[in-house]
């Protein structure tokens, strides 16, 4: 079990403020933001951010075995030519390769998005990618703000 180092958010309140009314003022699918929450956290190894956003998916009514497929999204047939397209350009931003962000991986995304929709989804995974390095950096518990943000209504705890 980890011990969490500092609290960010009472330490750095005005930013931490900003940053979550940023992150709640998205434009997307509730259900497709969350997919990319996920498997974002999953590539970041973001325990505290994995576990929320898995609590939330399952509030919001997500199919359990969907949520366990995540991680192997490109071998299951439980998602959506428009889901696999969003979890590849989460991937590819997430880890992002040398040589930067394939013409590719651009094409398939922009064939399941307009352009702005496209745009929404990136600042999605910027935000998740800096709330992921956040709580990995002071090691924020999984589970540990279940109650302030609603998440024992999944029963998963």
């Amino acid at each position: 079990m980890t011990t969490p180092r500092l609290d960010y958010s009472r330490l750095s309140a005005d930013l931490f403020k900003k940053y979550l009314d940023f992150s709640m003022s998205f434009k997307m699918d509730e259900g497709l933001a969350l997919l990319v929450d996920i498997r974002a956290s999953q590539l970041n190894g973001c325990a505290f951010c994995l576990d929320m956003h898995i609590k939330q998916a399952k509030i919001h009514g997500e199919r359990e075995l969907r949520l366990h497929h995540v991680a192997i999204w490109r071998e299951s047939p439980l998602f959506t030519p428009r889901e696999r397209a969003a979890l590849a350009w989460t991937e590819a931003l997430t880890r992002i390769a040398p040589e930067g962000i394939s013409d590719a991986a651009y094409a398939e995304a922009r064939e399941q998005f307009t352009e702005e929709e496209l745009s929404d989804l990136t600042w999605r995974v910027a935000a998740i990618n800096g709330w992921n390095r956040m709580n990995v950096a002071f090691r924020n518990v999984p589970g540990s703000k279940d109650k302030m943000f609603g998440l024992d209504k999944a029963g998963l705890s």
